[in-house]
């Protein structure tokens, strides 16, 4: 199965990073290709983003179901393809290393079924680290933006 995991650690608190990360808006835009999302309730949302595959740029939808939220460490969802046959699960994980300084983790596992499955799998075994890697950066570049480090 195609993954992704990346770690940053910030010169942040932690409950500062869960305040950021708590609030799906603050970080969603951050995603490489995002386009938009739409909130159904607190736990359910759809996502829409660019994906490049190969030479193909293809817009992707994804409903994003949170299975929990655990104050203030970590946020596990369930992703399922709207209109690709894609499905696969993820994490956010924020551990405080000591009072001001917090590593952040990000984990996406991902699989294409279908016809093309195979063939999309292969990408996204080479993609998915990357992209996981770009959105853990955003989240720590935006998280010391926020808090007025450089």
């Amino acid at each position: 199965m195609p993954t992704g995991m990346h770690q940053v650690e910030v010169d942040l608190p932690i409950n500062k990073v869960w305040d950021f990360v708590k609030v799906m808006d603050s970080w969603a835009p951050l995603i490489p290709g995002y386009i938009q999302h739409q909130k159904f309730t607190n736990r359910q949302s759809t996502w829409e983003f660019y994906s490049k595959i190969g030479f193909i740029k293809k817009k992707i939808s994804l409903m994003v179901t949170i299975k929990e939220w655990i104050e203030p460490t970590k946020v596990t969802f369930h992703l399922k393809g709207v209109n690709e046959g894609l499905s696969g699960d993820g994490y956010f994980l924020a551990e405080a290393l000591d009072k001001n300084k917090t590593r952040i983790t990000g984990f996406l596992e991902l699989t294409a079924g279908g016809a093309m499955g195979p063939v999309v799998n292969a990408v996204l075994k080479s993609q998915l680290p990357k992209g996981t890697r770009d959105m853990v950066i955003a989240i720590a570049t935006k998280l010391k933006e926020l808090n007025g480090e450089q």
